[in-house]
C-alpha cells in the first residue's frame, strides 16, 4: 500500500444537547478486525438521525471506525497497534501515530469513554476495569467508584483488572531478557491504550470486550452497552437495567510473549479457560514447556500473535468487590 492509499481523515459524529451534562465518547474499531462496535454505533446513529432516540443532556461523540487503515485492511492493526503507547507524537513515524495525534485530544475533551472491542478465540463478553483509587506511579486514579458502577451496568458477568501493572511487569521482563523485536515493547508507556490515556486526563472509561470477532451477538452486546451507559449518565430517556448477578472479577498478573513464530499452544485455548498450577499451556519453538504459574485463567490467547508480541495473559481470582 502506498502513502497515497492511506485514509486521510478520521470521522466522528457529535450530538450536543442544549442542557449541559456528561461528555461521553464511544469508540469502535480501534482494532480494524473488531467491528462489533462499528455496527452498534451505526445502529445508534440511525436511531439518533431518525429521532427514535434523543440526547437530552450532555455531549455524545461517536467514532464508528477509529483505525480506518486497519479497518480497510480487515486486520488488527495498520502499521502498529493503535491501542498501545497512546500519546501525542511530535514526530509521527507511522499511520497509528498520526491517528493518535487526532484521537488523544478528542479523548481529553470527554469525561467518560466506552471503547468497544472483540477477541480472537471463544469466550463470554467481559469489561476491562481500571485501578482502585491511588496516587502511584503506574496509573494514578481518583474515579474508581464511578468506573466500577459503569462496568457493573454494561451487561457482563465478568470483569478484568490489573492491565497496567501487568504491562509494567512485561516491559521489565523484556528489558531483562532482551527477547523483543519491536522497540515499543520496551517502553514503559506501551500498555497505555484509550482508557488508560483517558485516566491520565482526569476521565474514566471501560474497554468492553463484546465477544469473539465473528460472534453474531457481539454487536448486540456493544449496542446494549452504549444505551446503558447513556442511561447511567442520564443522557437519554433509557431505562437503566440492574447489574448482572454474581459478577466475577479476575486480576491479570502476567503477560507471556510469543518469542518465535513456531511457538504453539497445546490446544485451542479460550479466554478464561481455567488452569491449575503446572498445567501445560504450550511449547516454545525450542521444545521448552510453557506452564501455568499458579491456579488461574488463560486470558486473551492469540495463536497468531506476532513474534515479540503478547501471546497470552495469565489471571487469578480477584479479591476486589464492586
Amino acid at each position: 500500500m502506498t502513502s497515497s492509499e492511506f485514509p486521510l481523515s478520521l470521522q466522528r459524529h457529535q450530538f450536543a444537547a442544549l442542557e449541559p451534562g456528561p461528555r461521553l465518547l464511544v469508540l469502535g474499531a480501534v482494532h480494524g478486525n473488531e467491528t462489533c462496535g462499528t455496527r452498534a454505533i451505526e445502529r445508534l446513529l440511525r436511531e439518533l438521525d431518525s429521532g427514535a432516540l434523543a440526547i437530552r443532556r450532555g455531549l455524545l461523540t461517536l467514532v464508528p471506525v477509529t483505525n480506518p487503515l486497519a479497518y480497510q485492511k480487515k486486520q488488527r492493526q495498520g502499521e502498529r497497534n493503535l491501542n498501545r503507547n497512546m500519546r501525542i507524537n511530535p514526530a509521527p513515524a507511522n499511520f497509528e501515530d498520526r491517528i493518535a495525534n487526532v484521537l488523544c485530544p478528542w479523548i481529553a475533551e470527554h469525561d467518560v469513554l466506552l471503547d468497544l472491542h472483540s477477541f480472537h478465540t471463544g469466550g463470554v463478553p467481559f469489561a476491562m476495569l481500571g485501578p482502585e483509587d491511588n496516587r502511584g506511579d503506574i496509573e494514578a486514579f481518583s474515579h474508581a467508584a464511578a468506573e466500577q458502577r459503569m462496568a457493573a451496568h454494561l451487561g457482563t458477568t465478568r470483569i478484568v483488572e490489573g492491565w497496567m501493572t501487568t504491562y509494567a511487569r512485561g516491559v521489565e521482563r523484556r528489558r531483562k531478557e532482551g527477547k523483543v523485536s519491536a522497540p515499543d515493547l520496551l517502553d514503559q508507556g506501551y500498555g497505555v491504550g484509550t482508557t488508560e490515556f483517558a485516566r491520565t486526563r482526569g476521565a474514566y472509561g471501560i474497554t468492553l470486550e463484546c465477544g469473539q470477532h465473528e460472534d453474531a451477538q457481539a454487536p448486540e452486546v456493544a449496542y446494549r452497552a452504549i444505551r446503558q451507559t447513556l442511561a447511567l449518565l442520564g443522557m437519554a430517556d433509557i431505562a437503566l437495567q440492574p447489574p448482572q448477578a454474581d459478577i466475577e472479577i479476575i486480576r491479570l498478573v502476567d503477560v507471556i510473549d510469543m518469542e518465535h513464530a513456531d511457538d504453539r499452544f497445546t490446544r485451542d485455548w479460550a479466554s478464561f479457560d481455567k488452569v491449575q498450577k503446572g498445567d501445560l499451556i504450550g511449547h516454545r519453538q525450542s521444545g521448552a514447556a510453557v506452564t501455568a504459574p499458579d491456579d488461574g485463567y488463560i486470558v486473551f490467547p492469540n495463536p497468531r500473535a506476532l513474534t515479540g508480541n503478547e501471546w497470552f495473559y495469565f489471571g487469578v481470582k480477584s479479591d476486589r468487590r464492586l
